[in-house]
């Protein structure tokens, strides 16, 4: 099986990371082990390195690349799980964690993932294989409602009504199977317009349903709130998302635990005892350079914000 994977923001989050020698390190999202071959190197076989994945073929294949560091884990789980993690490797914080939240390249390439809309396979779109529920459960079982929803809450899907209607037409005919048979449903309820633009028609709808499938966003805040508690004091969390509703929350999260005293300005002290877990030290989002969007197109949307714990 050939699982490829190029690392994205690479230096940036190996950087942002501020690694020690001696340190104990968190990859949440493993995959093909890009980003966490980095961090072994900087480690020089000292410390502890841990990568989690719900995906048990990008496990097997980190597994491989990395064998010959002797102080790297793999946990075959969710990287919202990690505080049970941790407990269960009996290790009370860490000093950095990075959770790469976008799909591998591999997931997207190999057809029979179901995670593409430019390969026919059976609408399947899960992470863990484990998982019960597949795109092809969303696709032919939820109502008009609930798909209007998600295509619009995590798709930012001008036309999702207009989708949703011809997806509850067309399956009343025949249960829908293959990625493609949705992709022409998808196209055969946009306008001539939105067909004529530069990004791919099926890409938001698939977005939104990869997203339902794996609940990424539902529990993204708890995970973040999880991630932070589990560092050391000085210890640092990167996350690199890839579309702007996983941006916000991530945004919007760090900025709830540096905490803002609410007293008002003429008040000689704080006296609202707010709560401080540490400050974002990435003002604005970090993005790929112009050079490495060449190399790797993909990237073009990742951003990289930090935390440090206080």
């Amino acid at each position: 099986m050939k699982f490829n994977h190029i690392p994205v923001l690479k230096n940036e989050s190996i950087e942002g990371l501020n690694i020690k020698e001696s340190g104990t390190y968190v990859d949440g999202t493993l995959g093909g082990a890009g980003h966490s071959l980095l961090i072994l190197e900087r480690l020089n076989n000292k410390g502890l390195h841990i990568g989690i994945d719900r995906d048990e073929e990008a496990l097997n294949v980190s597994k491989e690349r990395l064998k010959q560091y002797s102080n790297f884990v793999t946990v075959h789980d969710n990287h919202n799980n990690i505080l049970n993690i941790l407990k269960e490797k009996e290790i009370s914080a860490v000093d950095g964690i990075l959770l790469d939240l976008g799909v591998s390249s591999y997931q997207l390439d190999e057809a029979e993932r179901g995670f593409s809309y430019m390969h026919n396979a059976k609408l399947d779109m899960r992470m863990n294989k484990q998982d019960k529920i597949t795109a092809k459960d969303i696709v032919n079982n939820y109502t008009e409602e609930e798909l209007v929803k998600i295509f619009f809450d995590y798709g930012e899907e001008r036309y999702s009504r207009k989708i949703a209607r011809k997806i509850i037409e067309k399956r009343e005919e025949k249960e829908i199977e293959t990625t493609l048979e949705l992709v022409e449903i998808i196209k055969s309820s946009l306008p001539g317009k939105a067909l004529l633009e530069k990004q791919h028609p099926a890409k938001r709808i698939f977005q939104a349903i990869r997203i339902e499938v794996n609940n990424e966003l539902s529990e993204l805040k708890q995970t973040i709130k999880d991630c932070i508690l589990a560092l050391k004091p000085k210890g640092r969390l990167c996350i690199i998302t890839f579309h702007s509703l996983e941006d916000r929350i991530v945004k919007l999260t760090y900025e709830e635990l540096q905490g803002k005293c609410k007293c008002p300005a003429d008040f000689p002290k704080c006296i609202c005892n707010y709560i401080s877990y540490g400050k974002t030290i990435t003002k604005k989002p970090i993005t790929e350079s112009i050079e490495i969007l060449k190399q790797n197109p993909r990237s073009r949307s990742a951003k990289l914000r930090i935390f440090e714990r206080n």
